[in-house]
């Protein structure tokens, strides 16, 4: 674990008004943990009101709305002569940072680090105006020890990092099946082992975990070293949809550049409909902004898993926000958040309207 993260887990565990909360929610990619990837794609065209747009976003197939959007140029396109300068991150709280110090204008996130950011600032800063993707996260196992769901008990199983989203998943799921797991030390029936996704596949190797329940290409690149898939958790909701990916922005970003935040949207629903049009083609597209960002890109065998179960979709599923927000209060990671006022779709639903395409709902959650 990086420095800064165990700083940041560090300060947040101090915290007395939100425990485990701030800090500790991180997402799991791969790469540096910000690295620049200016677009060799030229800005043309007319420029916006700004003169860049700064995005940030996890070199992980989770966020390929974001991977696939940067290599094919369609969200410079949409942008004209305003400027995309992407910038990469290993996780949830980092580039929650680089948008509160006013470092990034709009990222790509997971749910749990949306929460975390929303309510550190009290409201004040971000705002998620779109989703990007569902899915995509499952529990995999060593066959040779776990056969059934019920053989997990006594088992050591990984999670990326305490309280992150797939944590609060997983310890949401130990309580359902009536097993206690304590949530700070993830010692109980079940070991939770919180494990960084770079390491995971060495730790299984070396028999240190049993399993883990990990987003892809974490699980993937285990099933390529003999796991199983056990589950998936998008059977676990309705319709086998939960929010992995959203797309979040500074409130002052967005009040000082609505032009720009329109446009960058228009250039994420042409990419994610470009995405499930052209499987194959973006599929290949990801891998290659993958390589270019982190010189190596993930085999046929691993993405070829992986990318199936990853569902690539404007609408940021808002009702599952507030359960997987419900399920962290349940495990005792976090104290009840208010989340009114952390979505604004408008200017995506303006974006949808013009394209032809249903509106998405705030499920009640909207900015007033």
């Amino acid at each position: 674990m990086p420095a800064t993260t165990r700083t940041t887990l560090r300060r947040g565990l101090a915290a007395a008004a939100l425990p485990l909360l701030i800090g500790a929610l991180a997402s799991c990619g791969y790469g540096s943990d910000a690295k620049n990837d200016e677009k060799k794609v030229a800005a043309e065209g007319e420029k916006l009101s700004a003169d860049t747009v700064r995005l940030g976003y996890f070199p992980n197939l989770t966020h390929a709305t974001a991977l696939v959007g940067d290599q094919e140029g369609i969200l410079q396109k949409e942008l004209g002569g305003t400027k995309l300068v992407p910038t990469t991150f290993n996780a949830g709280p980092s580039e929650i940072e680089a948008l509160n110090a006013d470092s990034i204008d709009i990222g790509f996130i997971g749910p749990s680090p949306s929460i975390n950011g929303y309510v550190k600032t009290k409201g004040t800063n971000l705002r998620i105006i779109g989703g990007s993707a569902s899915g995509g996260v499952k529990l995999v196992v060593n066959p040779a020890k776990i056969k059934t769901l019920d053989d997990l008990k006594g088992k050591k199983i990984a999670t990326p990092q305490l309280g992150n989203t797939q944590d609060v998943a997983f310890l949401n799921w130990i309580s359902e099946k009536g097993w206690k797991v304590d949530a700070q030390s993830g010692k109980g029936d079940v070991s939770v082992v919180r494990t960084d996704n770079k390491v995971t596949p060495n730790a299984y190797a070396s028999g240190a975990i049993d399993g883990a329940w990990v987003p892809e290409p974490t699980a993937s690149k285990l099933v390529s070293d003999g796991a199983k898939v056990l589950l998936d958790e998008s059977d676990l909701w309705p319709n086998k949809k939960f929010v992995i990916t959203n797309i979040i922005v500074s409130q002052k970003f967005l009040k000082a550049h609505p032009d720009v935040v329109e446009a960058f949207l228009r250039g994420a629903v042409k990419t994610n409909e470009w995405i499930n049009a052209n499987p194959d083609k973006a599929k290949a597209s990801a891998n290659a902004k993958l390589k270019g960002l982190s010189g190596k890109a993930l085999g046929d065998k691993v993405i070829d898993a992986a990318w199936p179960s990853i569902q690539f979709t404007n609408d940021p599923l808002a009702a599952t926000l507030q359960s997987q927000a419900d399920h962290a209060v349940k495990a005792g990671l976090l104290k009840k958040p208010e989340l009114a006022g952390i979505y604004d779709l408008k200017p995506l639903n303006k974006v949808l309207k013009a394209a032809g395409q249903p509106e998405v709902s705030d499920a009640g959650l909207g900015a007033k």
